[in-house]
């Protein structure tokens, strides 16, 4: 269902006034990826305008974090961490099982919209890698073997 324009004014507001213009940029920001699973030009403007800030000044910052998406995503978004730790633990080979079991590359989405994958560069979890993120849940200690009891949990 899609949100309300007044409701999602309202929450604007509400954020706003409890942190501030300036302050309330990122969690509007993460409000409305939320709300509609990705952020692109027109939902920009609303919180740029709702906000009172340059429209410029809000792109900037959500440019600069890469757990903003401006494309749409699909049902899931899997982060694979490829940091140095990561990599040396296997990180690769679960790439490798991602890209040959589901067809996802980098930057893409299952044909399905079930998943999309992003990398990330770290996601602080070097002690227990590899590791990775499906939406808001964290995975450590990796393998090709526990890939697809873990993703059978997403639908």
């Amino acid at each position: 269902m899609e949100p309300n324009r007044q409701d999602i004014l309202i929450e604007l507001d509400r954020l706003r006034k409890e942190h501030g213009p300036g302050v309330s940029l990122l969690p509007a920001l993460h409000l409305m990826q939320q709300r509609f699973g990705w952020l692109d030009g027109s939902t920009l403007s609303l919180v740029a305008h709702a906000l009172d800030v340059p429209e410029a000044r809000l792109r900037g910052v959500a440019t600069f974090y890469s757990m903003f998406r401006f494309m749409p995503v699909g049902r899931h978004v899997i982060q694979l961490c490829s940091n140095v730790a990561c990599m040396v633990m296997g990180a690769e080979v679960l790439l490798d099982f991602l890209k040959g079991r589901y067809g996802l590359e980098p930057g893409g989405t299952t044909q399905d919209r079930r998943f999309s994958l992003v990398i990330m560069e770290c996601i602080g979890a070097c002690g227990s890698a590899p590791a990775m993120l499906i939406d808001d849940d964290f995975y450590e200690n990796l393998s090709a073997e526990s890939l697809p009891g873990i993703l059978e949990k997403y639908r």
